[in-house]
């Protein structure tokens, strides 16, 4: 403040009774603290869209660093984030201090103001780490298979979500890695996916269920061929032919089984979390220093490097890539995934949706972890 405000101030002052300026000074801090009023509404457009994308990057690292440790034959570990609690307080003084000598011998008329402000913000932060029987039940039983074509109702091309949930589809075994070898899909496997991508594409295929007397609720999946061109009702015949189904039936009850089905039934051998992790794992480019020390299962190595039937595929290096949609740090080297490579960002978005879908634990048993952010 110069002195010629102050000048200003003093003048206005020496012609103003005390009594009025101590109602200046109360309308000056009334109007500062009333400008701070509803602090909490103001804050949900800015920090309810920063957890979230904040919870989501950290989901998305999480499940990398898991898929990346099973072929480390390390052990992954999930934590949840239970719940965020967002504690916000605003503090505000303001004083005052004057002096209203009657002559001029005492000074003069002289006036203070001073005035302090604290803003805390105080997050509450609970972790939840998926421990216990439920969670590795959830993690290694067979997902349901009516969950898997829901999904491809959805919309998920059913080449690509096959292709990364099933073992077998009526007997017929997709690739998969097992024991720390690749086994590679029967010769009928993907060209049935392609198929059936393609006639979902034209609306050729859905779900819907029906009540059994004697198994209780089936989910039924249905091939239209009614009005479906000449050259799709061929090719799904193809796809009967393909996966040894009836050749004149137009309807299958969705079962669990890694052998082929009985007469109107098609029989899902369904994957485990931890199996679609593995095989997606599988498609590591693992670090050469890696294979030299045998820290990381060389036996994928060779399947690793061959051409990728959805065009999966983790990169790995020593430098922390500059654009990645998720990149991890294991064992002093970086895992990432472009963030051009559309096809494994969606392999790792449908793992991160199976995993919510499957029962991974109970909150209400396990410990919390409760961390307060200063």
């Amino acid at each position: 403040m110069n002195q010629r405000v102050l000048v200003a101030i003093t003048a206005v002052l020496r012609s103003v009774p005390c009594r009025a300026s101590v109602r200046f000074a109360t309308g000056a801090a009334t109007a500062w603290l009333t400008g701070c009023a509803h602090l909490g509404p103001r804050t949900v457009a800015v920090d309810r869209f920063d957890y979230s994308t904040a919870i989501a990057d950290s989901w998305k690292r999480q499940t990398l660093l898991n898929i990346v440790k099973t072929r480390y034959m390390d052990l992954p570990v999930f934590v949840d984030v239970e719940s965020i609690v967002a504690g916000y307080a605003m503090e505000t003084a303001l004083t005052t201090q004057g002096s209203l000598p009657q002559t001029a011998v005492a000074g003069g008329n002289t006036l203070t103001l001073g005035g302090s402000a604290r803003f805390t913000d105080r997050p509450t932060i609970t972790y939840v780490p998926l421990t216990g029987e439920k969670f590795l039940r959830g993690l290694v039983t067979p997902i349901d298979p009516k969950k898997i074509f829901f999904m491809l109702q959805a919309g998920y091309p059913a080449d690509f979500l096959l292709a990364l949930t099933v073992e077998s589809l009526n007997g017929v075994r997709n690739r998969s890695a097992v024991g720390g070898a690749v086994r590679e899909a029967d010769p009928d496997f993907s060209p049935a996916l392609e198929l059936m991508r393609e006639v979902q594409a034209a609306g050729g295929v859905g779900l819907w269920g029906e009540e059994d007397k004697t198994n209780g609720a089936a989910t039924m999946l249905f091939f239209r061929e009614d009005d479906l061109p000449a050259d799709m009702v061929a090719k799904v015949a193809e796809i009967r032919r393909l996966l040894r189904l009836p050749p004149g039936a137009r309807q299958f009850r969705l079962t669990y089984s890694p052998v082929r089905g009985a007469e109107g039934e098609l029989a899902v051998n369904s994957r485990s979390l931890l199996q679609i992790m593995i095989a997606f794992a599988s498609y590591l480019d693992a670090p050469e220093a890696h294979l030299k020390d045998r820290s990381v299962l060389p036996a994928f190595e060779n399947a690793s490097r061959e051409p990728r039937p959805n065009g999966v595929r983790i990169h790995s290096g020593k430098e922390r890539p500059a654009d990645a949609f998720v990149a991890v740090r294991y064992r002093n080297h970086w895992f990432w995934i472009e963030n051009s490579d559309w096809q494994t960002k969606r392999a790792l978005t449908a793992i991160m949706f199976f995993l919510t879908l499957a029962e991974t634990g109970d909150s209400g048993k396990l410990p919390l972890i409760t961390v307060p952010a200063q």
